[in-house]
């Protein structure tokens, strides 16, 4: 990655990114109640951090790290807004390419810091371990099941007000169908949430129903509205289809932040589920319109 030359410029770079990460753990920490078991793995995290910024600072004299405050304020943003653990696990995903980096930079470090060097690469690579013990949350544990219920809906929701609109000649129709199956799919979606989490799941199962089943008709009555708003079938469609895609990202973008999973992936296979769907009940509900002479 670089040579013995390289080395000081390397290392201004790195301290300035460990210095931001002490800066931004330690900030974190102060948002929760001092005798809270967060903050004090926030301030683990921080001190580690200032211990890597130690070590790399002495391969950069005379370099001064600049605190990245637009970064700064962002989590501290993402913390009251999606939470503590979505914050701190946003500002922790970076740690796997800084092991692959600090592992190509081994080589230029001197035999004498050797030692210091591999026990910071073991800290970055222990940050996730860390995270996974101490820091938890009713978003951990109920995750899947918004997850699950939002999904559901997307998928379902699109395609009764697709249907619909292939059978009925009015918007307001559609919508009124996706809320009302909306309303159903909900309890019934709950119901197979509490099943599930009696299963041996950790958590409350009244909690995980719950979870499943307002988020289900929350997306449901979201993805209606557009169908009230105008009587043109295209541009309702479009309008809760952009909908649909907005929460999709958002969803699969905070599911795959605290489960520390890929984002495209999940989202783009849900995606095109979705978008099939759409386009097979559309022409389903217009092929029934066409046989039964329906015109309402």
């Amino acid at each position: 990655m670089g040579s013995a030359e390289e080395l000081p410029r390397i290392a201004a770079e790195r301290m300035s990114d460990e210095y931001n990460d002490s800066v931004l753990y330690a900030r974190l920490s102060k948002t929760v109640p001092a005798s809270s078991p967060f903050a004090e793995v926030l301030a683990q995290l921080s001190a580690t951090e200032n211990k890597h910024f130690e070590f790399w600072k002495r391969y950069a004299p005379g370099a001064t790290p600049k605190l990245e405050r637009l970064k700064l304020y962002w989590v501290l943003f993402l913390r009251r807004v999606l939470g503590l653990t979505f914050a701190a696990r946003y500002l922790d995903r970076h740690e796997s390419s800084v092991v692959k980096d600090y592992t190509g930079l081994a080589a230029l470090i001197p035999q004498s810091d050797r030692a210091a060097f591999d026990e910071m690469v073991a800290d970055e690579r222990e940050h996730e371990k860390a995270f996974e013990k101490r820091i938890e949350s009713s978003a951990i544990s109920y995750i899947s099941f918004v997850v699950l219920g939002l999904a559901d809906a997307l998928v379902e929701i699109t395609g009764i007000h697709a249907g619909s609109l292939g059978i009925y000649a009015r918007t307001e129709y559609a919508g009124l169908a996706g809320v009302v199956a909306g309303a159903a799919a909900s309890l019934a979606m709950a119901s197979a949430a509490f099943a599930q989490a009696k299963q041996g799941f950790q958590g409350s199962a009244r909690m995980s129903a719950l979870y499943t089943g307002v988020s289900y008709f929350i997306t449901a009555i979201i993805l209606a509205t557009p169908y009230f708003l105008t009587r043109v079938m295209v541009y309702a469609l479009a309008s809760s289809l952009t909908l649909a895609v907005l929460i999709l990202a958002a969803t699969s973008y905070y599911s795959a932040v605290i489960s520390d999973k890929p984002f495209k992936h999940d989202f783009i296979v849900i995606l095109l589920i979705m978008l099939g769907v759409t386009v097979a009940l559309y022409v389903f509900g217009y092929v029934i319109r066409l046989s039964t002479g329906i015109t309402i």
